[in-house]
């Protein structure tokens, strides 16, 4: 029994080694640690914090990374190429890579994106709206920020709310 349980440690802690990958610890399911702060950044300038939580503080980047590993799985190269791209166009125009960039120049990059790598500007933003206003069981709108924004009530689980059934009073 002994062995059995020590086979299954470092079964897992070979798991947990496979979770870094190109040699850097990543907090992401999918994303390396750098790719995780650029998505993070890009989302954050999609869906600004103001008065209101932002991307960030609804875990936008969250949910796009743990649907990457779910229901988004054949957008995986795009998103690996894409934020390659964009960190490719940030220290192309500006010298730096996206998460290092000023707000504005930030802005700019995207702007270039939008214009010239539609399809994964379109998907990212997409998914980043998805995120944000979805429900958090998904992986964002943590807290429920956007639905509290907007005046929603916390929609009640199925099968939860007791009914009288009708002739039953």
């Amino acid at each position: 029994r002994r062995k059995f349980l020590g086979a299954g440690l470092v079964a897992a802690a070979g798991g947990a080694a496979s979770c870094t990958a190109r040699g850097e610890p990543s907090p992401w399911r999918f994303f390396t640690a750098a790719e995780g702060r650029t998505v993070e950044a890009i989302c954050e300038q999609l869906i600004p914090a103001d008065r209101d939580p932002g991307a960030r503080q609804a875990q936008v980047a969250n949910y796009i990374d743990l649907q990457l590993m779910r229901s988004f799985k054949k957008h995986q190269r795009a998103y690996r190429q894409g934020i390659a791209a964009t960190d490719a166009a940030a220290r192309k125009r500006f010298g730096n890579p996206f998460v290092e960039l000023a707000v504005e120049q930030q802005a700019a990059v995207l702007g270039d994106m939008e214009q010239n790598a539609r399809p994964f500007f379109d998907l990212i933003l997409t998914h980043a709206r998805q995120g944000f206003y979805g429900d958090p069981r998904h992986g964002g709108n943590r807290n429920m920020v956007s639905w509290k924004m907007l005046g929603l009530p916390f929609p009640p689980v199925r099968g939860r709310q007791h009914h009288e059934a009708p002739g039953t009073e």
